[in-house]
């Protein structure tokens, strides 16, 4: 399922496909705007978004086997709801 498929399924609830675009698109963006200033999204028997920071190490160029040096940074982690999992 992608962003299309979503939308297409808030479509059928909603007048327009566009209104159901914008909701979609709205409800990304105030998601990514959270993690973006380091909050944990909980979505309620679905799952919780939050962001984790990394730290630098030391990695290996797999082409040519010369270590590099990884800098530090942040990822996105998603931990479902057991209700989502059953």
């Amino acid at each position: 399922m992608n962003r299309l498929d979503i939308i297409r399924s808030v479509a059928k609830v909603l007048t327009t496909k566009g209104e159901a675009a914008k909701a979609v698109e709205t409800t990304f963006d105030t998601i990514v705007g959270a993690l973006r200033e380091g909050e944990k999204v909980v979505i309620s028997n679905f799952g919780t978004f939050r962001v984790k920071a990394r730290q630098a190490r030391t990695g290996r160029n797999p082409k040519t086997g010369q270590t590099v040096e990884v800098p530090p940074r942040k990822g996105v982690r998603f931990k479902a709801s057991k209700n989502l999992l059953t």
